[in-house]
């Protein structure tokens, strides 16, 4: 029935004869479908039909409606953490380590959802509505059965619609408070981390690169053009066991005395800690990655000429001097002795001018008087 469209509100006016039933569908589903005695309504009733959206009034709501809308600059991508029909404790302790990591820019519901389902066909369509009321662009989805026991989904929207998604099985949780190390070096909240993926996994297999990207996405939280380095307090440590294992650690930062400038650099391991064992994993097709990439014109930034960046010299750029050509330039001022040097050199080469003509006409006697 053509391409769905959000409706706040549907009003009618001279409703079609026989009509029984109204059902609306949002996103992926048929928008509407009117029944009556006869059957489906066609395409030509649905002049009947008066469409309204519903604007904000008050100053709150158009704020916030101005805060989800595009920009050229996206905000920071939020998380939100959802359980599933059944969740074991080591579950529910995992959910809430990585909610108190993303603590800044993360939503977490603990009430039970049913109806949520990734990897199956309408088992999405809930996980899409969360995204959209909460305006989240991640989602970490945790559940616990037989076949998958301790299971967790992550995954990326792109328009508030599933992009990609990442199954792992999660084993030898260690949580933060099983750590112990000194409180004062535990990281703080909004502060930017490191990132160190260790083995030749992440860059042969499909599954760990695609592992790698979504884990990236997940806690480097916002993206900044200017680092302070005092604000570098932890790092996640990914260690590449096979094909389908990875280590995941977080450790906190420690500076000691070196005897140099550089300080010193320690890992402390401050949690939480766990195996992630990759179960399945679903990649975006090309049209879709292709829309996603898209940047905009105007944060394109023109070629400069001649200009060149360097990662240690930083920017080279090369200028072309033209042959210059100093006997003809003109000065800004001219000399007292200029005058009297041209008139002795104007003398001189009429003097010069004369002599040879003298000798050309001896020449030319000389010449007829042999001849």
């Amino acid at each position: 029935m053509g391409k769905p469209v959000s409706v706040t509100r549907i009003s009618l006016h001279k409703p079609p004869p026989s009509l029984t039933r109204i059902r609306v569908f949002i996103r992926r589903q048929p928008l509407l479908l009117l029944q009556g005695s006869t059957g489906s309504l066609n395409l030509a009733n649905i002049g009947y039909i008066m469409l309204r959206i519903k604007t904000p009034k008050s100053l709150r709501a158009k704020r916030e409606v101005e805060k989800r809308a595009p920009k050229l600059v996206e905000n920071g991508k939020k998380t939100l953490i959802l359980h599933g029909t059944k969740t074991s404790n080591v579950l529910n302790d995992v959910l809430t380590e990585i909610y108190h990591l993303k603590k800044d820019n993360s939503v977490k519901y603990s009430r039970r959802n049913d109806n949520i389902r990734p990897f199956e066909s309408g088992g999405e369509t809930s996980l899409e509505f969360y995204s959209l009321k909460t305006d989240c662009s991640l989602f970490v989805f945790g559940s616990h059965s037989k076949k998958r026991p301790d299971n967790l989904v992550i995954g990326r929207t792109y328009d508030h619609h599933i992009y990609d998604l990442v199954e792992v099985g999660v084993e030898n949780f260690k949580s933060m408070k099983s750590c112990s190390y000194d409180k004062k070096i535990a990281p703080l909240i909004g502060s930017k981390p490191f990132f160190a993926f260790i083995g030749e996994g992440f860059e042969n297999v499909e599954e760990l690169k695609h592992l790698k990207e979504v884990l990236l996405d997940l806690f480097r939280g916002q993206v900044v053009s200017n680092l302070n380095l005092a604000g570098l307090d932890r790092v996640y440590v990914c260690t590449a066991v096979s094909s389908n294992k990875v280590l995941f650690t977080l450790c906190a930062l420690r500076l000691k005395k070196s005897g140099t400038i550089v300080p010193r650099v320690e890992l402390v391991e401050v949690g939480p800690s766990m195996d992630f064992v990759v179960r399945r994993h679903r990649i975006p097709d090309e049209s879709l990655m292709k829309e996603a990439m898209k940047i905009a014109p105007e944060l394109i930034k023109k070629k400069e000429k001649n200009v060149s960046k360097d990662a240690i010299e930083g920017k080279i750029g090369k200028i072309y001097v033209p042959d210059q050509r100093v006997g003809n330039a003109s000065l800004p001022f001219t000399p007292k002795g200029v005058k009297r040097e041209r008139r002795e050199a104007k003398a001189k080469g009429e003097d010069n001018k004369h002599a040879e003509k003298k000798q050309k006409q001896k020449q030319k006697q000389h010449d007829d008087a042999s001849a």
